[in-house]
């Protein structure tokens, strides 16, 4: 279940808040690792370390990097007050957080009734890789965003290159770590007071959801992590939100499955999403829009969702001239256009919601 090695630290590559990166010798061999000061303590060159090869092992994509579990160079790590709600529990590496909804927070009484977004735009995607591109565009046209991050793919929010990039150029309000998810500005039990919270302490115009880096898939119709986009789309509604659908689309995907709308967006839309949400389909080739308007004829979802036809060409320049570089299954904006479109149909519905402005319906004739 679990491949560990001692190794010992050779040199820091990289340091960012709360995540460092280290040069690590083991068994003769310079490798790579990741620390979590929070959760090993300080870290540094000459330690000797325990490291969670697993993942490297397998080659699966966690880019190559090892984890470290423990320092044995200095074994005691002091508590800090606040807090006792407890993440990653039962596990070895359990943690103890200040949770938001907890009598200690300073939130508790304002979140203590609280339970409606009051209309609030919540924009709901699958893939990590669309949160930049989703605050790029809304920051654009002058909206202020929250993130919150579930716990369906990368647990420390401080692995995201995006979301440091995001908070240090101040294009996020804030950030709410739900579920097992941990390191955000806030941390919540689940996605219902994850987004409540997000919108009471924030004040942001809209919120995105996404799971954190990676994603679990299995090339079986039920088998991925991105099934949890369903259940927070009825979250949403539950809360008197307004729910968008954040379709997965690709015409550069060489898996059949993804080609269009991805399979994981249509068993999303068709099995578990109850929530009559927003779901825009961005201006493509002719053809391209009659072969996702067909996907969605065919499952009968036409009739079943506010499905919108929205301009989103603007969201390529705004990446282009971005100094985040943005990319998805490794595949840049010129590579796979249709995924990039489909984001700015996306934020661009957010906006016309936000501005009072008609959504360009697709009707059934």
């Amino acid at each position: 279940m679990i491949e560990i090695k001692k190794g010992r630290i050779i040199k820091e590559i990289f340091d960012r808040e709360k995540v460092q990166g280290f040069l690590v010798l083991i068994e003769g061999r310079e490798e790579k690792c990741i620390a979590y000061p929070a959760l090993t303590g300080e870290v540094k060159a000459g330690d000797e370390v325990l490291v969670n090869t697993t993942a490297v092992s397998l080659n699966l994509g966690s880019g190559g990097y090892h984890y470290i579990m423990a320092n044995l160079n200095r074994t005691e790590k002091e508590l800090k007050p606040g807090g006792h709600i407890m993440k990653l529990r039962y596990t070895p590496m359990q943690l103890k957080v200040l949770s938001v909804e907890e009598e200690e927070s300073p939130y508790h009484e304002a979140l203590k009734e609280k339970d409606s977004l009051e209309g609030m735009p919540v924009l709901v995607a699958s893939l990590h890789s669309m949160l930049a591109p989703l605050c790029l565009q809304l920051e654009k046209e002058g909206f202020k965003t929250a993130y919150v991050m579930t716990d369906g793919a990368a647990l420390p929010i401080y692995f995201s290159n995006t979301v440091d990039w995001l908070k240090k150029n101040r294009i996020l309000a804030g950030t709410v770590t739900i579920g097992h998810a941990f390191g955000g500005d806030l941390e919540a039990v689940n996605i219902y007071s994850g987004l409540l919270a997000a919108r009471e302490v924030f004040k942001p115009d809209a919120i995105i959801v996404s799971m954190g880096p990676g994603i679990v898939g299995t090339g079986t119709k039920w088998g991925f992590t991105g099934i949890e986009q369903g259940e927070i789309l009825n979250a949403v509604e539950n809360l008197k939100g307004m729910p968008l659908c954040v379709p997965r689309i690709s015409f550069a995907d060489g898996r059949e499955r993804h080609r269009g709308i991805s399979h994981h967006t249509l068993t999303v839309l068709t099995r578990v999403c109850r929530a009559k949400a927003v779901l825009p389909i961005p201006v493509m080739e002719d053809d391209k829009i009659e072969y996702v308007l067909e996907q969605l004829r065919k499952e009968n979802l036409l009739d079943r969702y506010e499905v919108c036809l929205e301009e989103s060409t603007a969201i390529l320049d705004i990446l282009r001239q971005s100094e985040l570089k943005v990319s998805t299954m490794g595949r840049g904006i010129d590579e796979d256009k249709e995924f990039f479109l489909a984001l700015g149909a996306a934020a661009h519905a957010a906006v016309k919601l936000l501005k009072g402005q008609p959504l360009r319906r697709i009707r059934l004739v």
